[in-house]
């Protein structure tokens, strides 16, 4: 390892070690389940121990990337999309100033190699969703990266896009197996359905349970959760979701509340925390506030919905694939957000939401674009809205702790207003 890059990977594990031991250390009672995710994150970005050696890594660069065919060809998909600051710095070199901190800092893993599993990937597929990382994935090819373009169209509501969408996923699969080695069968596939299945359902359970009142959950642990999804191997992490989900059940059963059972409930959206970069989030809980629910694209929006297969032949099975992440999503690349806004608010009212918090990356123009259309929609059904422009430097803590802090103590006094 060069000495540049033992430099970047050093500060990668400093980060990543010091929001862990923020997470386990400055949180009251965290469940004994949780114990595998902070091992398997200290692991992972701490000690940057590859997790799938022997095994061909496949990248993804957004939740749109079919990750069932992947499974099924004999790779392991794992989203590249990276939260630590001291990656922004070195991706910064190479994009402009205004650029995303999420496309910076996930190229900048690219760029040093310095953090696992960068020295292991077979392919990378980049989903055209986000027009940053379609440039970035230039640049990343042109580092010796294999790089499949997995077009995505710009609308989702005609017959038009839903064929051009189902086109695009039939040809990526089979594309794929040059770069994993193994076929795409019809068994193959239907096998890593039922395994993506046994997934999802643990995590619907999961939300339900925080739906709860109290709930019994940190929301910075529900992101450490779904977080952990992306890189490791799936049938552990259902495992060990499963015995987690098994004792918050017995939490709430017996009442447990994870904050003060007058903490207000938090709906968290916009642009997506990703490990080490949850420092709003856990501003929110530190406050006194706790995340109960999140509509981004690094938590419930991959895992809300199942495939649904009418008939189990391979490209059938393809096309339901294709649907299942064209229908649903509520990404705001698309020409409208109005399946975006009633999520948001289905997701107000089910878990029984006190007010939302709208983080907005610096240079992520989408988000930045559509906040006012959400906000008028979410304060329309009189939930508060707190909007947040920041990036992934430490040096606005300060300002947000203080905004942050006075939010949600807007939120008790309406509260208290409310009861009495």
């Amino acid at each position: 390892m060069s000495r540049t890059r033992e430099i970047i990977h050093k500060r990668h594990g400093m980060e990543s070690k010091e929001t862990l031991r923020k997470l386990v250390h400055e949180f009251p009672d965290n469940p004994a389940g949780m114990d595998y995710f902070y091992a398997l994150f200290e692991r992972a970005y701490c000690d940057g121990e590859p997790l799938h050696e022997g095994r061909p890594v496949v990248g993804t660069l957004c939740v749109q990337a079919p990750d069932e065919l992947v499974r099924a060809c004999g790779g392991v998909p794992v989203r590249l999309c990276n939260g630590a600051y001291a990656l922004d710095q070195v991706g910064a070199e190479h994009l402009p100033a205004r650029s995303c901190p999420l496309v910076r800092a996930t190229l900048g893993a690219f760029e040093s190699r310095a953090v696992a599993p960068m020295d292991q990937l077979s392919l990378v597929i980049n989903p055209t969703t986000c027009d940053q990382k379609k440039k970035a994935a230039e640049h990343i090819a042109s580092l010796g990266y294999e790089v499949y373009s997995l077009e995505f169209p710009p609308v989702k509501h005609s017959e038009q896009a839903r064929e051009y969408w189902r086109s695009s996923v039939r040809r990526f699969a089979h594309s794929l197996p040059r770069y994993t080695g193994r076929k795409l069968t019809r068994r193959r596939l239907r096998r890593a359905l039922r395994e993506v299945d046994r997934a999802q359902a643990e995590y619907r359970r999961l939300q339900r349970l925080r739906q709860a009142r109290p709930t019994p959950l940190f929301g910075k642990d529900a992101f450490l959760v779904t977080g952990a999804y992306f890189f490791d191997d799936l049938g552990r992490w259902t495992e060990a979701l499963r015995a987690l989900n098994d004792e918050l059940e017995q939490r709430v059963a017996d009442g447990f509340a994870a904050a003060q059972s007058r903490a207000p409930r938090i709906l968290f959206t916009g642009s997506p925390p990703i490990f080490p970069n949850l420092k709003l989030p856990m501003l929110i809980e530190q406050s006194g506030a706790i995340v109960v629910a999140d509509e981004v694209c690094s938590a419930n929006r991959m895992l809300h919905d199942r495939v649904a297969v009418d008939e189990w032949f391979l490209y059938d099975m393809v096309d339901a694939i294709a649907d299942r992440y064209l229908k649903p999503c509520t990404c705001p690349i698309f020409d409208t957000s109005e399946d975006r806004r009633r999520r948001l608010l289905e997701l107000a009212r089910s878990h029984h939401v006190d007010g939302v918090v709208y983080q907005a990356f610096a240079g992520c123009q989408v988000y930045e674009m559509e906040h006012r259309a959400i906000a008028q929609a979410l304060q329309a059904e009189q939930l508060p809205v707190m909007y947040i422009e920041t990036d992934y430097s430490p040096d606005d803590m300060g300002q947000l702790s203080t905004r942050v802090e006075a939010f949600v103590e807007s939120l008790k006094a309406k509260r208290r207003r409310r009861t009495a």
